[in-house]
């Protein structure tokens, strides 16, 4: 069987088509305001473990919340969650925790005594650990998310043993 260049053409011309529209794939559905904060936010370079790092959105206002160890955390946030498309004003309510030694060092033996620790060392695995720890003026607050009671007792113990602090706030919320 003879095929002349016109059925040539047209059966190239089908398989392009076809492979065109397979590559595209469905159309991408847009994304809401929330799930691109909340991306912003995780892509941030110096987010980590010291800082915590909520917000609010109301239509197109976000509001930022929480405590973040270096003050160049806070800047970036907030110009970050600016430049996202469609968000109108940015409230920035970010605390900067206070420049300290001996809080320094409370957060390194608070972070070696929680996550050295056997049973929640899982929790460090992650690109941002689930357990945050936030130490102002010698006091520690763990926030964050546990997988179970039991967890969360731990860390609150683990934190509470180490030398130097003051009290802890145990604001760790357990996983549904």
């Amino acid at each position: 069987m003879k095929v002349g260049k016109l059925g040539s053409f047209l059966a190239i011309a089908a398989l392009s088509a076809a492979s065109f529209a397979y590559a595209s794939g469905p159309a991408p559905v847009p994304k809401s305001l929330e799930e691109r904060v909340r991306h912003e936010l995780n892509m941030l370079p110096y987010y980590g473990v010291f800082d915590d790092i909520s917000f609010r959105v109301a239509i197109c206002f976000v509001t930022l919340l929480g405590q973040v160890w270096q003050p160049v955390l806070k800047l970036q946030t907030e110009s970050a969650i600016k430049h996202i498309e469609g968000v109108k004003q940015v409230d920035d309510q970010i605390e900067v925790l206070p420049l300290s030694n001996f809080d320094d060092q409370i957060r390194r033996q608070t972070l070696r005594a929680i996550y050295a620790y056997p049973a929640l060392n899982r929790y460090v695995l992650n690109t941002h650990p689930s357990i945050h720890i936030i130490v102002k003026n010698g006091n520690v607050t763990l926030t964050g998310v546990v997988a179970n009671t039991m967890d969360k007792e731990m860390a609150y113990v683990r934190a509470n043993g180490v030398h130097g602090v003051f009290s802890v706030t145990n604001d760790l919320r357990v996983e549904n």
